[in-house]
């Protein structure tokens, strides 16, 4: 019943800039997608009142359920029950609570490449087989309905990440249609991965549950929320699954946090201080992109959403992890190695989280300019990507 894991290499870069944290070196973090940011003050608020009040115990907020429920009424335009949310501890069990839910072992999956890392990993754990699409960039790094109509057979699921981690790119709404379309006619049954939503440049991004109404939908309160440390997502499930997903999420992972649910609830309305935080990123964003070309990275994927960016690295490097560990060493600036999310061409890409306040992008910038001069081959990169 073992199955082969993959490491997850942004952890070890994480593990080494804590360390040289500990023997006072200066570090930014730029490796994770985790917003510096906490959780919004009314939330805070929330939360203290209810350390002081509250025993708390296991428990699962039919509020929260319902909140989460009418939004997507006011963001999407669709109606759903409040019993298909099933509250999770983050996004990563709502995720083995989908694909235990769907598929029997030996089922195969389908994603995109590059894509996040526990995709892959956590497919092979539940003993499915993962079937990676690749996508660079003429199909700018996303998957598109003709790659799933080309897999031959056709796979049992596929997992859709729009934005996507590690490239922020969104899927425009006629390819999410046509996607659904073609899966709907394949028999393929669809997890959406929308932890990005809400983070957007480009306009919001459509849920897959406005196309499909049988679609597994995950989201968390991890990214646009501010709440990492608090554990709490939620999944969206058809009603032929709830019971199913209520049963595995009661003997897995029993509830979420009780704390973070009753400050999950006020965060819903903190809005003004959330869309602040999108605004940092976004200039954040566009300090990235006007600067990293005079660094020789001119080969970056269409960051549309999220707090990504994915760059081409490899007229200097084919190890991304040893390029991104002597990163850090050189200048005390952690990021994320391409392998992590893409085993095939992830050795020539790195990824940048601008999840930092804007004087940490300002000071990264100023740290790794020299460092990039002083390879070899900076400047011989090709034209941007479109």
């Amino acid at each position: 019943m073992s199955a082969e894991i993959d490491p997850f290499h942004a952890i070890a870069v994480s593990r080494l800039a804590h360390r040289m944290s500990a023997e006072g070196r200066s570090v930014i973090h730029m490796e994770f997608g985790q917003p510096s940011t906490g959780a919004p003050a009314a939330a805070i608020a929330t939360a203290q009142h209810v350390l002081a009040t509250d025993g708390m115990g296991y428990w699962e907020s039919m509020p929260l359920k319902a909140r989460i429920a009418r939004h997507y009424d006011e963001a999407y335009g669709v109606a759903i029950d409040p019993e298909q949310v099933v509250l999770t501890c983050g996004a990563s069990p709502a995720f083995v609570l989908a694909l235990s839910c769907l598929f029997a072992p030996g089922d195969r999956v389908a994603f995109a490449r590059p894509g996040y890392v526990a995709y892959r990993n956590t497919v092979k754990a539940l003993h499915l087989e993962p079937v990676e699409i690749g996508c660079g960039e003429a199909e700018r790094f996303q998957i598109t309905a003709a790659a799933i109509e080309r897999l031959d057979p056709a796979p049992h699921g596929l997992i859709l990440a729009s934005p996507a981690n590690p490239t922020g790119t969104i899927i425009a709404a006629d390819e999410l249609a046509a996607i659904v379309a073609v899966c709907r006619r394949r028999g393929i049954r669809i997890v959406s991965d929308e932890i990005y939503h809400g983070l957007s440049y480009v306009g919001p991004a459509r849920s897959v549950l406005q196309e499909d109404p049988d679609a597994l939908i995950i989201n968390s309160f991890s990214k646009y929320f501010s709440m990492a440390a608090w554990r709490l997502g939620w999944l969206v499930v058809p009603p032929a699954l709830i019971d199913a997903a209520r049963a595995r999420m009661g003997n897995l992972f029993l509830t979420p946090p009780s704390l973070a649910q009753h400050a999950g609830l006020v965060a819903f309305d903190c809005r003004d201080e959330l869309e602040g935080h999108v605004r940092a990123y976004a200039r954040n964003r566009d300090l990235l992109l006007a600067a990293l070309p005079a660094l020789g990275l001119k080969r970056i994927a269409p960051p549309d959403g999220a707090f990504y960016i994915w760059a081409d690295i490899g007229h200097l490097t084919d190890d991304s992890m040893d390029f991104c560990t002597r990163l850090l060493a050189d200048t005390g600036v952690a990021t994320a190695p391409g392998i992590d999310f893409d085993p095939v061409e992830g050795r020539r890409f790195m990824r940048f989280s601008f999840a930092v306040s804007t004087d940490r992008v300002e000071e990264a910038l100023r740290r790794i300019g020299p460092w990039f001069a002083a390879q070899v081959g900076v400047g011989a990169g090709a034209a941007g990507l479109n």
